[in-house]
């Protein structure tokens, strides 16, 4: 036994031994194939080169793409020539310290720096932004050309040799390229340069004006000329014209750039005005139509005209604060005299003479103030004839607000200012006597400008009052949008916003005039964009803002979706009328979409609303599992619709029509005109009848109680002959009447009639009982 074992055990090594040797002869072969001999680049130099040249093809058209483009340089280059003519005036004006500048031309000048400044800046970017991709391409160009494995020389080998041409041609190409990004680069970098040095120009010029700007606040409420009663009284050397003219001097340039400067915005308004133009026009046409005529009659309306020139001029120059808020003060002052000029053609044709007359007073004084204010100077005569228009100011105004006799909206809003005119001409006044002359002047213009614009603001609102009217007739009959609105609350809302809209435009006037517009947006500016903390999150006012504003507006779209789609209010009636559940899923997307796009406009970072979401969810799991179970239970509605809104469906013990499917809960209305409220999470959890789906008749039950001598078959053949008369029946079904109870006196019959329509049930029972007692007395029946 121990023999066999190691016989085996040398057989087992002498075939392992054989294996291992058979195995390493047939391995070496192998890898001496896989070796390489050692310097062999044959292969290697041809790929790297044509991956070179390649890249080297393909920058190279990259950047001549580029360059041909251009940089914008022609027209920057251009508009700096005009900046520089534009802001030349400006220069010489604040380089003479002895000048004295008033605060409106001081604005205005601002005006034109801040604007020059702002085109700067942009130039400034676009330029410093150009010379960063020229900078890059330049040192790209440099680069390959330095590359030794693209360069031609003596040395190379026979494979890179096959290439000259090519590289030939590539360096003739990165010659010409280097040299056309180094020309831009030149050409950008003094364009930079340029537009820096106006730059730190105008920065200094505003600083310039800041100053004087605070110097001439100071002033205004220090001492400027001698009390009244020290005033020089010979007459002034200077004319009424020249004075005019010195006191329009500067501000003409003013107006001259603003108007060259903002002609965008001018066309943006003048578009929206020949809009309204077009709008009114069609509506009236609209109106004049036989069909429409009947139906509405004549539509008179007091403020509107069939071809609206005057009502369209009117609501142009109301609007143009709102699209020039940047305005100077004379250009408020042109289109204040403007509206006046289309004010006064307006009421000599519709308003009393009596009233017309106001009016007229009220536009001599605006004449005559604003002529005493452009040439009010410290002498006696001048000032004492300002302040006799300001006293006759305080009594007309006092009069006026006496005996206002307006409608109600003007009267809400003329009482206000008209108390600001009384008060504003008394400070008149009081500055003029005390010599303080600029304020004088400020205060008067502001005063009579104030009061002309909310008389044609009033003009304005009743104005578009009446549009809006015209066009809620129109879409009345034609059933549109206003068809299936509350026109009442619809009439409220539309007077709110005109109303806000109006106040707004006046706040706008008023604080260009007395010359706060700029520091008052600037203080809005920094109150809604400075950072603020709370705990770890940061936020702004804005941002605030416009979380609440688009959350809002998205609310209001989910709760009026419906209107928007055409869809009417469901009501109770013996039709059948669908409302597409679609609606509810729309209403859903705008809700979650509004959360959305609220969170992204308030700044809060993502990671900080995953805790938020964190608290919520244990906010669900504690008290919120009814909310959410309604929530989810109405997405599960929309998808399996088990009823259309408007179908008619029993619930428990309540039947009724749907009215609304909601996010959270459904709503029912009764046939007694209740409306009930109905969680989703109960439609879908609770057994429910739906009357009105497709195809679908409703069986009908009606009992009677008759006499136990009653002939049955007399019964059932009355039943018959009356039920096929009926309407609403289906014909191919025969009604049953069936022995429901019988006592001793009586018999209790049950008549099943199936009839097409579940709203038809009450009249088809009406119609059925009253020819029953008709039957019945007729054959001397008697009815238990």
């Amino acid at each position: 036994m121990h023999k066999t074992k190691r016989h085996f055990s040398s057989l087992f090594q002498q075939y392992t031994f054989v294996c291992i040797l058979l195995l390493s002869c047939f391995s070496l072969p192998v890898k001496g194939q896989d070796k390489k001999p050692i310097g062999d680049s044959s292969q290697v130099i041809p790929d790297t080169l044509l991956f070179k040249i390649q890249k080297a093809q393909s920058s190279i058209t990259e950047i001549n793409t580029v360059t041909k483009k251009g940089h914008n340089l022609d027209h920057i280059n251009g508009q700096l020539d005009e900046i520089e003519n534009n802001i030349a005036p400006v220069k010489a004006d604040l380089q003479n310290l002895n000048k004295s500048i008033d605060s409106k031309t001081l604005n205005g000048y601002n005006l034109i720096l801040k604007k020059s400044q702002e085109t700067l800046d942009i130039w400034r970017t676009q330029l410093s932004r150009s010379t960063n991709d020229l900078q890059k391409m330049s040192d790209e160009v440099v680069s390959l050309s330095q590359d030794s494995l693209l360069s031609v020389n003596e040395k190379d080998s026979s494979t890179k040799r096959l290439y000259n041409k090519q590289l030939l041609d590539l360096k003739l190409k990165l010659q010409h390229t280097g040299k056309s990004v180094s020309v831009d680069l030149d050409t950008v970098s003094s364009t930079l340069a340029k537009v820096s040095t106006l730059l730190f120009e105008i920065n200094d010029l505003q600083a310039n004006i800041n100053e004087r700007m605070q110097a001439s606040s100071k002033s205004a409420f220090g001492k400027e000329s001698p009390y009244i009663w020290s005033a020089p009284k010979e007459k002034p050397q200077e004319s009424l014209g020249d004075l005019l003219s010195s006191s329009f001097k500067g501000q003409n340039k003013i107006i001259s750039y603003f108007v060259n400067s903002t002609w965008d915005n001018r066309i943006l308004l003048l578009l929206f005005s020949i809009g309204f133009f077009i709008w009114v026009y069609l509506n009236f046409k609209k109106a004049q139509n036989p069909e429409v005529k009947q139906k509405l009659g004549d539509i008179q309306l007091d403020h509107i005209k069939p071809i609206p020139i005057l009502s369209t001029l009117i609501v142009l120059i109301n609007l143009t604060p709102l699209f020039e808020p940047d305005s100077p003060s004379l250009y408020i002052e042109i289109m204040a005299f403007l509206l006046i000029v289309i004010l006064t053609i307006a009421f000599w044709r519709n308003l009393p003479r009596s009233e017309f007359k106001n009016w007229l007073i009220i536009v001599t004084l605006y004449i005559l103030i604003t002529f005493a204010a452009a040439t009010v100077r410290d002498s006696f005569l001048i000032r004492i004839c300002l302040i006799i228009l300001n006293l006759s100011s305080l009594y007309i105004g006092s009069k006026f607000y006496l005996k206002l006799q307006y409608v109600q909206i003007a009267k809400r809003m003329l009482k206000p200012v008209l108390l600001m005119f009384l008060v504003f001409n008394l400070l008149s006044v009081i500055f003029n006597v005390f010599g303080r002359i600029s304020l004088a002047t400020t205060f008067s213009l502001t005063a009579i400008i104030g009061l002309t614009q909310v008389i044609g603001l009033v003009a304005f609102i009743l104005i578009l009052i009446d549009a809006i009217e015209l066009q809620i007739r129109i879409s009345a009959y034609n059933e549109g949008l206003f068809s299936r609105v509350n026109l009442e609350k619809t009439r409220a809302s539309f007077k709110k916003v005109l109303s806000l809209l109006a106040v707004i435009l006046w706040l706008l006037v008023f604080m260009i005039n007395m010359g706060i517009s700029e520091g008052v947006f600037t203080l809005f500016e920094k109150i809604l964009t400075k950072p603020r903390n709370f705990g770890s999150v940061s936020f702004t006012l804005n941002n605030i803002l416009f979380f609440a504003l688009i959350l809002y507006i998205s609310n209001w779209l989910q709760k009026n979706i419906e209107i928007l789609f055409g869809e009417k209010s469901i009501g109770f009636s013996n039709v059948i009328e669908h409302k597409s559940s679609k609606l509810t899923l729309i209403r859903l997307i705008v809700a979650i979409l509004g959360i959305l796009l609220a969170i992204t406009a308030s700044g809060i970072p993502l990671d900080k609303l995953t805790v938020v979401l964190g608290a919520l969810s244990v906010g669900i799991g504690l008290g919120m599992q009814n909310i959410v179970n309604n929530f989810v239970s109405g997405i599960i509605l929309i998808f399996e619709k088990p009823f259309h809104i408007g179908d008619y469906i029993e619930l428990a013990d309540k039947k009724g029509k749907i009215k609304d499917i909601g996010i959270r809960s459904s709503r029912m209305i009764t046939q007694q005109g209740a409306e009930v409220i109905i969680p989703n999470a109960d439609l879908l959890s609770n057994r429910f009848v739906n009357w009105t789906t497709n195809k679908a008749y409703v069986k009908s039950e009606i009992i009677l109680k008759v006499n136990s001598e009653t002939d049955i078959e007399t019964i059932r053949k009355i039943v018959e002959e009356e039920v096929g008369q009926a309407k609403g029946v289906v014909k191919k079904m025969a009604p049953e009447v069936l022995i429901n109870n019988i006592s001793a006196d009586a018999i209790e019959l049950k008549i099943l009639v199936w009839i097409n329509n579940i709203y038809a049930e009450p009249l088809f029972k009406n119609h059925l009982f009253t020819r029953f007692l008709l039957r019945f007395k007729e054959l001397g029946i008697k009815v238990v």
